[in-house]
């Protein structure tokens, strides 16, 4: 079961953030961060070295053993246009590489502690005198363009995702329009990165189209000068076959991604929503219309992050403490979760099959003052009453020099109960001690 911890008290000592920690410092998901929070990229973002090879490599190939040569068959100018060319097309597809992967893609700050529950649960069993469990629901519905809309409760970043988005598993971040996590690029693919993705899947497969372009030309270039068979030409220039090959395959994949998103945004639809709802079953309540959900896309500014990771981590203020008998239950509690949305789910300590019920068991704090022989928050015929029926069960604690019992008990079951039923009045607020201590002499 997946269990969201109860909000930390702060404790003015303690803290594993310093006054000068900035957010990129601290921060909860796998992003990696470079130039003290300027960048910020994903866990994979080694990948992002394979794919620079991927595009750079290629081209200086191309522009040291075909464009050089295709000046000696072309004017002076056009020679070198053409080499000028594979090199500004291969910066500009850097760029774009680095806008997608190195920004923020639209990840929403996680809450600090779970919202506030809107009511209660009739249905949480609470016994005289505690308060009941808050639970929250784990679906709410809203309303986009008057199509009702499921939005689920995230226990990692403690919020209720906004409509398109999801929880990446990689980043471990919930991200707005989440399309998908890409590993060529090293990061999650969102609503402030899209638009520059798009851009350079389109660009790299122009590029892809315009080396294989220039190597046939080059090719077709020998057969002419040297009137030859197109075999002849092409053992005459090993690097054009090789480079033909490798744009080719690459123009399959590129190229298909590229049509691929087209429709995407032509429907306005996100690859992890065309997976997972298919809307051609059912309306798509983002459907602008083919004009419209292309200028939002292209046409639109791209919102301000909502994190500002240079900034220093702001203290977290001191909580009253939570009343006793009552608490905070996940969504997802007693129930398994298998949603592919989520990502590294918090589990509260390692609770067992009856973790969930309290009756006539002991909580963890009653229990070290059982075990250390720390009753002098009881009243004295309280802890006479323990000590006796201590005494009774055969258990002999050491006394300290001052007279006070210390150390380890091996308490018999019997002794755990009478404890536990001493610990729910102080606990609860329930009767008196003295009535407590009266009802034990009588069993």
């Amino acid at each position: 079961m997946y269990v969201v911890p109860p909000p930390q008290r702060s404790d003015p000592g303690a803290g594993s953030a310093s006054a000068d920690s900035r957010v990129y410092q601290v921060w909860k998901g796998s992003n990696i961060f470079l130039l003290q929070g300027r960048f910020i990229f994903g866990p994979d973002v080694r990948s992002l070295g394979l794919t620079i090879l991927l595009i750079v490599a290629p081209v200086t190939i191309f522009c040291v053993f075909v464009a050089r040569r295709l000046m000696d068959h072309y004017s002076h100018y056009l020679g070198e246009l053409i080499m000028a060319v594979a090199v500004v097309f291969t910066v500009y597809d850097l760029m774009l590489l680095l806008l997608t992967s190195g920004r923020d893609p639209g990840i929403i700050p996680r809450n600090l502690h779970p919202p506030e529950p809107e009511g209660l649960d009739g249905s949480t069993e609470s016994g005289a005198g505690q308060t009941p469990q808050l639970r929250l629901p784990r679906i709410k519905e809203v309303e986009v363009n008057g199509i009702p809309v499921k939005i689920k409760y995230c226990d990692t970043c403690m919020l209720y995702r906004p409509p398109r988005c999801s929880h990446c598993s990689i980043c471990n971040n919930c991200v707005e329009r989440f399309d998908h996590h890409c590993p060529w690029v090293g990061q999650c693919i969102g609503l402030r990165n899209y638009r520059f993705f798009f851009m350079f899947v389109f660009s790299t497969t122009l590029l892809c189209i315009y080396v294989f372009a220039f190597c046939w030309v080059y090719v077709r270039k020998i057969m002419g000068s040297e009137d030859t068979t197109i075999w002849k030409a092409m053992i005459k220039t090993p690097a054009s076959i090789v480079l033909i090959v490798y744009t080719f395959i690459s123009m399959w994949f590129v190229g298909g991604l590229t049509a691929f998103h087209l429709y995407l945004i032509s429907t306005n639809q996100t690859t992890y929503e065309n997976f997972r709802y298919r809307y051609d079953r059912r309306a798509n309540p983002y459907n602008k219309g083919f004009a419209d959900n292309f200028k939002e896309i292209f046409c639109t500014s791209i919102p301000e992050s909502k994190n500002d990771f240079r900034e220093k981590v702001p203290r977290e203020p001191v909580l009253p403490p939570r009343p006793g008998g009552g608490g905070f239950m996940s969504p997802n509690m007693g129930k398994a979760v298998d949603d592919i949305e989520m990502g590294r789910k918090t589990v509260w300590g390692d609770m067992g099959a009856g973790g969930d019920h309290f009756e006539g068991q002991l909580n963890s704090n009653e229990r070290q003052n059982v075990k250390e022989g720390e009753l002098g928050e009881f009243s004295p015929d309280i802890r006479t009453t323990v000590d006796e029926t201590v005494d009774r069960a055969g258990v002999h604690p050491r006394r300290s020099s001052w007279g006070r019992k210390s150390g380890s008990w091996e308490m018999s079951p019997e002794v755990l109960a009478l404890a536990a039923r001493v610990g729910e009045p102080n606990h609860m607020g329930g009767s008196s001690s003295s009535g407590l201590a009266n009802e034990n002499r009588q069993t």
